[in-house]
Parts: structure tokens; C-alpha cells; sequence
């Protein structure tokens, strides 16, 4: 699972168990990550396991950190399994049948920079940005939610010609997930007046992101701080390329309606080492070359800015057979059940499906699990209603699967 909690939030999710709770149909995690993404696929195959349902041969592949890079996935040889047709259980609309998937890679940039002697007369600030709904940066990349970091390198970008000094800078986690949250503490000359353009800038935002975002806070305060600022010139630079970093979609796809073919996030910001800044993004599309494209271009933002640049943990995508198999047998189960057929459709996140398949070429594959909202973010929710479809879905198909 992903392990997000909402800022204060004592949770430690080595030991901690999840706090939830029953709402309008829902399970709910509201301060922290659900992880019913994807354990609630891990409790399906397990439950089929202890189950005397009247199935074939079933083999269950668990992948560890599928998270944070498919490792699980990258590792395994042929021969792992020997089936010849999954069912792909990490899903997140009960209703749709997945069959293809966008492909991912991570770009990271790195600033050096040193400290400077602050100026006389200077006073720090603390600027704090929270509230945001942020999500998952494939399924919720075109929804339009704000980016907390980017959020904040623009107001950082208008204050430069003040004067403004940064001494510190940290927003977003995982390369997967909008940022939601982001922080910096400056260095200014008048405190009164950079609080008041930074309220006047905080009313613009609300009112752009009041129907994406409407919780969103912004907030600028007096601090102690006596730690130096970054040097002026890496400081500048950083704001900039901050700025101006894509984020969101680069494009649709032009085979099926409504789907995002090629997207960039840009994901997190820290200074966790002395003498280092770190900046995480990650781009998706299904098409390799519009993928390698648009984390080129995220480099070339980068590299005009004087970062060092490294691009790691890339993974295909998956390509949709319509006339698959296993599709056609849970479409007929699907009706069968419910009286309707389910959605068929390819997704913008990315799914093991692809390096199964790159791994293991001849297997046929479908994805399709209950209804979850938020994942990657704190108040991740699990419909209950979708939940029992699905299981009954998933026993008719292994029972029937001939």
C-alpha cells in the first residue's frame, strides 16, 4: 500500500493498525491510507484459497512493493507460473473490465547548493500549503487538483523580485500521488508585506481550485528560524524549474475516448541531506516513446535550471486485445450476474499486466476490482455494495472458466 497520513497524524504503518470507519456504504480511512489498494486483492485471492469452491488448477502470484516500482513483478523469471490466463485483481472501478494499461518511469533532479549569511534587516517566514485533495497520478492526474509544490513555487516565483530568500523548501511523498501538502520557510525584508501579498495570493487560489480542491489551505506566519538561507543563485534556479516543471496531462488518446494517454507528475520536494535539494516526478503513457518524451522534456526543464538529472524504475505498459478470452467469459459472466454488461476500458495507471506480459508474452489477461476512491491519499474509501459484486463476479468467473 501506499502509506500516506495526513500532516500531525500520529500513525506508524510498521505496527499501527489502520483506523477505519463505516460511512454511507464506505470503509473509510480518514487520516491515513486505506490500503484496500490492493489489499483487497490480496484478500480475494486468499479467500479463494482456504475456499472448496469447485474451481480448476489456480495458481495466486503476490508481488511485494508493487508501489514503489514493481519489484516483485520486475524479478520474476519464466516459469514463476505456468498459467496461461490472469485475472489481474488491482482494480478500482466495480463495473469496468481493464484491458490495457499505461506504461511508467521516474525522473529525479538534484540541486547542490551551499548556505549564505542572511542579510541584515531579514525575518523569516513559514508558508504552509495543506488541505489539497491530491489522489493517484494516473487516475486523477486530469482532474485538475491543485499541486501543492507548484502552488508554492509560484507565489515563491512572484516573490523573487522582492528579495525573498529561501531557507527552506518540502512538499508531496511518492512518485504515485499529487502532491497534497508543501512548506517553505523564507528569508524576507518586510514581513508584514510579504504576509499580506501571500493572503491576497491565498484568496486567488481558493477561488481557482473551490470546486477541485475545496478544502485547500494557505498559510503565512512569523518563525524563529536561524538556520542560513540556500545560496541565492541554486534558490532561483530551484523556484523556477518548480514553476515551470510540467505537471498534468500532455495528452489524450486518440483510440479510446476520454482516456489520458501521456501525463507527468510532479511529485515531491525535499531537503533530506545537507547540501541537497531532491525533486521527484514521474511520467505514464501506454505509447514508450511519448512516455520517454514527456520525462524528456521534464529533463530538459531540469537541466536548463542546472540540476543533475537520472531517470530509474521504468515499466511497460499494457496493450488491449478486444478479443481476448478471459474478457469475453467475465463480460458474459458480468451480464449473466447483473443484467447489464461492464465497461470495457484501457487505464492511465500502470498495472503489473504489462510486465506479466512482456515477461510471459502468450498470457491472456483482464483487471477488475470493487469500487475505491482516493488511494494514494489519506481518506482512501472502499465501497461496500461494489465489494459483494465483485466477489460474486470473481467466484462465477473461476468456477466457470472452463
Amino acid at each position: 500500500m501506499v502509506c500516506e497520513k495526513r500532516n500531525g497524524v500520529d500513525h506508524d504503518f510498521m505496527k499501527d493498525p489502520i483506523n477505519y470507519v463505516i460511512e454511507d456504504g464506505w470503509m473509510i480511512a480518514k487520516d491515513t491510507t486505506l490500503g484496500a489498494d490492493d489489499g483487497i486483492g490480496v484478500a480475494a485471492m486468499l479467500a479463494l484459497l482456504e475456499s472448496d469452491l469447485p474451481m480448476g488448477r489456480l495458481e495466486c502470484v503476490f508481488t511485494v512493493s508493487e508501489e514503489t516500482g514493481m519489484d516483485g513483478a520486475f524479478g520474476m523469471e519464466p516459469g514463476f507460473f505456468t498459467g496461461k490466463t490472469l485475472i489481474n485483481l488491482d482494480s478500482e472501478d466495480e463495473g469496468q473490465m481493464f484491458i490495457g494499461c499505461a506504461g511508467g518511469l521516474e525522473t529525479s533532479a538534484c540541486f547542490d547548493y551551499t548556505r549564505e549569511d542572511t542579510a541584515p534587516g531579514y525575518a523569516p517566514v513559514k508558508i504552509e500549503i495543506t488541505g489539497a485533495i491530491g489522489g493517484h497520478s494516473g487516475d486523477d492526474i486530469d482532474k485538475g487538483r491543485a499541486n501543492t509544490i507548484q502552488v508554492m513555487a509560484r507565489f515563491l516565483f512572484s516573490e523573487l523580485p522582492y528579495g525573498m530568500r529561501l531557507i527552506m523548501i518540502k512538499g508531496g511523498n511518492k512518485h504515485n500521488a499529487i502532491a497534497r501538502e508543501c512548506e517553505a520557510i523564507i528569508s524576507v525584508r518586510d514581513r508584514e508585506a510579504t504576509i499580506a501579498r501571500f493572503n491576497a495570493f491565498a484568496e486567488d487560489v481558493k477561488k481557482e481550485y473551490s470546486r477541485t480542491d475545496p478544502d485547500i489551505k494557505l498559510k503565512a506566519s512569523n518563525f524563529r528560524c536561524t538556520e542560513k538561507p540556500v545560496d541565492s543563485d541554486v534558490a532561483d534556479r530551484l523556484i523556477k524549474a518548480l514553476f515551470a516543471c510540467p505537471h498534468g496531462v500532455e495528452s489524450m488518446s486518440h483510440e479510446i475516448s476520454g482516456l489520458v494517454e501521456t501525463s507527468t507528475n510532479l511529485a515531491a520536494v525535499r531537503m533530506r541531506h545537507p547540501g541537497r535539494i531532491e525533486v521527484l516526478t514521474s511520467q505514464r503513457s501506454a505509447i514508450p516513446s511519448a512516455r520517454r518524451m514527456i520525462a524528456a522534456k521534464v529533463e530538459a526543464c531540469f537541466l536548463l535550471a542546472g540540476a543533475s538529472v537520472q531517470h530509474t524504475a521504468e515499466y511497460p505498459g499494457w496493450a488491449p486485445n478486444i478479443d481476448s478470452p478471459i474478457l469475453k467469459l467475465c463480460v458474459e459472466s458480468y451480464k449473466k450476474l447483473f443484467g447489464y454488461e461492464p465497461e470495457v476500458k484501457a487505464i492511465h495507471a500502470g498495472l503489473e499486466c504489462g510486465l506479466f506480459g512482456e515477461k510471459f508474452g502468450d498470457i491472456d489477461m483482464i483487471s477488475f476490482g470493487p469500487t475505491l476512491r482516493g488511494v494514494h491519499a489519506p481518506g482512501e474509501k472502499l465501497e461496500l455494495a461494489s465489494l459483494d459484486k465483485f466477489v460474486e463476479h470473481l467466484t462465477d468467473v473461476v468456477t466457470s472458466f472452463k
